[in-house]
């Protein structure tokens, strides 16, 4: 499979009281087909994230912007392009990181949760520096990360609950 020079097509979500940011990589082809946050119907993000706040999975793009707008979580990912072989995040050359201090000035996040491994390593290595803010590295909730039920995604992300507590 070629690589593919990807840019990220859709803007962060967020509003001004959101205490935690949700990063993934870089957005799958399905999710910059949808624009939106986890797009690909495989994906367990959305159904874990609701379970975690005792709420049914969100169908839409609407529902799911709501649900994440409601317990104060912002969401974007790491980068802004790179070059990739479909959605191979272990494929990723030449990462170019989204301005996420940028981001975090225009909220109250105090808390950062990478969705995976490669999230959380280009965090590490090209935000963190920026943004002072340790991550939470969290399991990816993809279809290829089959060793990780959903009860076991639910339990490791239940710490997002505790970010945006009062």
């Amino acid at each position: 499979m070629e690589y593919t020079h990807v840019t990220h097509n859709f803007p962060p979500l967020f509003a001004p009281d959101s205490r935690a940011l949700i990063l993934g990589s870089i957005p799958s082809p399905k999710s910059r087909e949808q624009a939106f946050f986890y797009g690909h119907p495989q994906n367990r993000f959305w159904p874990v994230l609701a379970a975690v706040f005792g709420e049914p999975a969100p169908q839409t793009i609407e529902d799911k912007r709501s649900l994440a707008l409601r317990h104060r979580i912002a969401m974007w990912d790491t980068l802004a392009a790179c070059d990739i072989r479909g959605a191979s995040d272990t494929s990723i050359r030449n990462p170019v990181a989204n301005d996420l201090p940028w981001l975090i000035a225009q909220t109250r996040v105090r808390a950062v949760f990478c969705t995976g491994a490669t999230s959380y390593k280009y965090y590490k290595k090209l935000c963190q520096p920026q943004t002072g803010i340790e991550a939470v590295c969290l399991p990816s909730t993809s279809p290829a990360n089959a060793a990780w039920s959903k009860e076991r995604l639910i339990q490791a992300y239940s710490v997002i609950a505790q970010a945006v507590a009062d």
